[in-house]
């Protein structure tokens, strides 16, 4: 009885650990609305360079002239730097556009990054999330 009591306890601990890393990980459909395309412009405050997602910050104004605050989701660190973006290119107080996506809660001032746009015009695309398309 005690055999079968610790092989039941030993078997729902490694099914509960096996599922945690399905739990961290979120679906970009269910966070974002691909209906609710936004392009905004705004000086960068901060660029966050942490696995899983790298993220962009940015002060943005609204008709009012009132300053939002924004935070856009990237792709990895390592497929941003793949495909031409490295850590330092954007500093805080440099103005870039973003393209992106709006979170569904129209709340939020969040979104999923689509094209980040440099000063000098240049372009760097979605960081390789083929879930975001």
């Amino acid at each position: 009885m005690m055999n079968r009591l610790l092989m039941t306890a030993l078997a729902l601990s490694g099914l509960a650990l096996a599922a945690t890393p399905l739990i961290a990980h979120h679906s970009f459909a269910a966070q974002y609305d691909r209906a609710k395309q936004a392009t905004l412009t705004g000086p960068v405050v901060r660029v966050d360079w942490i696995n899983p997602h790298a993220r962009f910050f940015l002060e943005v104004k609204d008709a009012a002239g009132n300053v939002e605050k924004w935070a856009f989701e990237a792709g990895t660190p390592s497929g941003m730097i793949r495909n031409g973006f490295k850590p330092g290119l954007i500093k805080a107080g440099t103005e870039v556009t973003i393209k992106g996506i709006r979170a569904r809660d129209a709340s939020q001032k969040v979104g999923l990054l689509r094209e980040l746009i440099t000063p000098d015009g240049k372009v760097y695309g979605t960081f390789g999330s083929e879930q975001a398309k």
